[in-house]
């Protein structure tokens, strides 16, 4: 009896977890060494509006309270983040980055692929941040589509908008203020656009991030902070 129960527990854990990874796009904790909860942000980073049905995101309102319940959760011992991300809702990237750079536990991220735009204070947000040698990610001034108000107000919302990027990605990283805003200016290098894009390397040598790195070394990061701790 007691067996058939535990065979019953141990298939609903495993629907569980399978549902979280393909509704949520987490795993809730590793079966390591060490309880490390995976958190991926993938496609366009959905805020206040919706992304159109044909496009991947990640929807904020789901990952605040997977943040939250991390930092609670006696059982999680540390947070990987994943990124492969084009960017998205401004304001709604920076709250996650900031609740990311306000968990506890040691926190580590990953970026493949992409983590361009607002991705980039999400990137910063760990205490390391990892890179690998192929990813991309492009700095540039902060865009709005649809239709502005043409009026010194607008501007300046814009232009607020951006410091707090700058201060928050220069806060967590070891790239200056200047040296970022540089960047994002950069009118030699996209065609249709200001900015840079910098490869995993390139990410690396600015500063941006804190290492060339896959998988294994973010996760030997987390297993060394924890058992330092």
């Amino acid at each position: 009896m007691a067996e058939s129960k535990r065979k019953k527990e141990d298939v609903e854990e495993k629907r569980f977890r399978q549902e979280s990874i393909t509704e949520r796009g987490s795993v809730p904790a590793t079966t390591g060494r060490h309880a490390i909860h995976c958190l991926t942000v993938i496609g366009t980073i959905e805020g206040h509006t919706l992304s159109p049905d044909n496009q991947k995101t990640t929807k904020y309102e789901h990952v605040i309270p997977q943040l939250v319940d991390i930092e609670e959760d006696p059982e999680i011992e540390g947070l990987l983040v994943i990124l492969n991300t084009v960017g998205g809702d401004v304001e709604a990237g920076l709250a996650l980055a900031e609740l990311i750079a306000g968990v506890s536990k040691p926190t580590a991220t990953l970026v493949l692929g992409g983590g361009h735009s607002i991705g980039i204070p999400l990137a910063v947000s760990a205490r390391r941040s990892f890179i690998v040698p192929t990813a991309t990610m492009t700095v540039h001034p902060v865009r709005h589509s649809g239709m502005v108000l043409g009026v010194p107000q607008t501007l300046r919302y814009f232009e607020q908008m951006q410091e707090r990027i700058v201060n928050f990605v220069a806060g967590h990283s070891r790239i200056t203020p200047r040296r970022f805003t540089q960047l994002m200016h950069n009118t030699g290098e996209l065609v249709m656009d200001m900015g840079t894009v910098l490869d995993g390397k390139q990410a690396v040598e600015e500063g941006l991030i804190d290492t060339l790195g896959g998988l294994g070394d973010a996760l030997s990061y987390l297993y060394g902070e924890i058992e330092g701790k």
